[in-house]
């Protein structure tokens, strides 16, 4: 999938899905939140996301891309990601994962 700054993500979510369940995915999603949100504000910013993107493989990534996909997660335009948001953000950059969405979320909810 291409991202908007041209980088190209490979789509693992369906497959991880297929692997760990909805439930055990959306356990994954937090922990990648955990992973890159600042430990004392308990949010995304653009610096702890500065930080931590080498944890996910975006270390050549510059500045300008990093606030672009910050922005792009941006609901409440506060400038930070939530971990509502950044779960948002990761079924948007998905669309086999957006087309999926509907049974997934159903299959979490009933375990």
């Amino acid at each position: 999938m291409a991202a908007k700054t041209g980088i190209v993500f490979e789509d693992f979510f369906p497959a991880m899905i297929e692997k760990l369940g909805a439930e055990g995915f959306m356990d994954e999603l937090c922990n990648g939140f955990r992973l890159l949100m600042d430990g004392e504000k308990g949010v995304i910013t653009f610096e702890s996301l500065r930080k931590n993107s080498a944890v996910l493989g975006l270390q050549g990534m510059g500045d300008d891309e990093l606030m672009c996909m910050l922005e792009e997660g941006d609901l409440d335009s506060n400038g930070k990601l939530n971990q509502m948001e950044f779960c948002v953000l990761m079924f948007r950059l998905s669309p086999d994962l957006m087309n999926g969405s509907r049974r997934w979320l159903e299959e979490a909810v009933m375990n």
